[in-house]
């Protein structure tokens, strides 16, 4: 397993050691000890889930202290493209975000660490994402930034025309709104 530093203080790419033979492939998607190893030193507590198709964008999500959430996000099936945002004011990187495609076949993870916003979209017909969280579902801490905000511009990879979004995250507050700090 190896650590990519990203354009983002303390956001990391995983990516694991594949061992492949003619029986398909092996490798550890999570290593308690080799994240310790290399400074991430989250505990996560809790497994979540989603399948959506295509044109899909979840996002952006994240929960205020005390219950932020770090999380560690990959793809079992289909592919997307993860977006965190940094949120913690005094980063040198306050308001910029950064993407990755996460998929089945790369096997790519994002560590999203506490202060940033997270949303992805779905790129093939249909996804299947898994990530691990350090802290349990807070709905009065709950927060999110609308996916298509000006000031982050973010390109998702997919036709606006084609964008599917839950009413929920349609009324999310612009960037320039936000009023919590990290």
């Amino acid at each position: 397993m190896t650590i990519e530093k990203t354009t983002i203080e303390d956001l990391v790419i995983i990516n694991p050691t594949v061992f492949e033979d003619s029986r398909g492939y092996f490798f550890e998607a999570y290593n308690q000890a080799k994240f310790h190893e290399n400074g991430i030193m989250y505990q996560f507590i809790q497994d979540n889930q989603s399948f959506s198709k295509r044109g899909v964008i979840r996002g952006l999500h994240l929960q205020i202290n005390p219950f932020a959430q770090a999380k560690l996000v990959r793809v079992l099936q289909g592919d997307i493209l993860d977006v965190a945002v940094d949120l913690r004011k005094n980063s040198a990187t306050y308001g910029q975000h950064f993407s990755v495609i996460l998929s089945a076949e790369n096997k790519k993870q994002l560590m999203v660490p506490h202060g940033f916003a997270h949303g992805f979209s779905v790129l093939s017909e249909t996804a299947s994402v898994m990530y691990k969280v350090d802290q349990l579902y807070n709905k009065e801490s709950e927060r999110g930034i609308i996916y298509d905000d000006p000031t982050l511009a973010i390109d998702w990879m997919v036709d606006t025309k084609e964008a599917i979004v839950s009413d929920k995250d349609i009324i999310l507050s612009s960037f320039k709104d936000i009023d919590w700090e990290f």
